[in-house]
């Protein structure tokens, strides 16, 4: 990519963001289950139209600093199928006592937008469209509006991928290849939050 288009890009991207103050980087965990290689052939104890949220993690930027002001975190209580799997636990290091004191979906959706109303004329990001998809099915279930319901979202992927004319990496790969320092555990919400939020001030920045 030569040095216009790449600067021609970035001024899309900033151009988009210009309406608003604060950016939200959101990354969703959710129950989930997949059979390991070792493993004999079984149902799937958590189909993907079943997938609930179990942590949210969220940073807030400061579009006009580019500076973290905020950050939120919960763990959320599944109702379908509330005992994690081997595979979930591993994966994301969530751990069932994380769960079960947790709130309920639409109680942590509550804490959710009260936290929101602090940071008015906002959008939210996240790593690919999946969190975006996933709101849409825990609100589906839990019968409420989407957590971020009103917001305009986008893929900070492919805005990685358009700014640097390159393939979708993983949230890790990309923080490895931008020289960034890896935070935190992977497949956290927090974490991956956080390391969102990084890539992001560094595409803008």
């Amino acid at each position: 990519m030569s040095i216009q288009a790449k600067f021609n890009f970035l001024q899309s991207i900033q151009n988009l963001l210009a309406p608003y103050r604060y950016l939200h980087c959101v990354d969703l965990e959710a129950t989930c289950d997949e059979v390991g290689e070792s493993e004999s052939p079984r149902p799937l104890a958590v189909l993907s139209d079943q997938m609930e949220t179990i942590e949210i993690g969220l940073v807030v930027i400061d579009l006009e600093s580019l500076e973290i002001v905020y950050e939120f975190q919960r763990f959320v209580r599944p109702q379908i199928n509330p005992t994690l799997t081997d595979f979930c636990k591993k994966l994301t290091s969530i751990q069932q006592v994380d769960v079960d004191g947790a709130r309920m979906y639409q109680e942590v959706g509550g804490e959710l937008r009260t936290f929101a109303a602090s940071y008015p004329n906002a959008a939210w990001a996240s790593w690919g469209d999946y969190d975006a998809r996933q709101l849409e099915r825990d609100a589906g279930l839990a019968g409420c509006p989407s957590l971020f319901e009103g917001l305009p979202h986008f893929n900070a992927r492919k805005w990685h991928a358009g700014l640097y004319d390159d393939r979708p990496k993983s949230l890790k790969q990309t923080v490895k290849s931008l020289g960034l320092v890896w935070q935190g555990i992977y497949h956290r919400g927090i974490n991956d939050a956080r390391n969102v939020a990084s890539i992001i001030k560094e595409m803008l920045g």
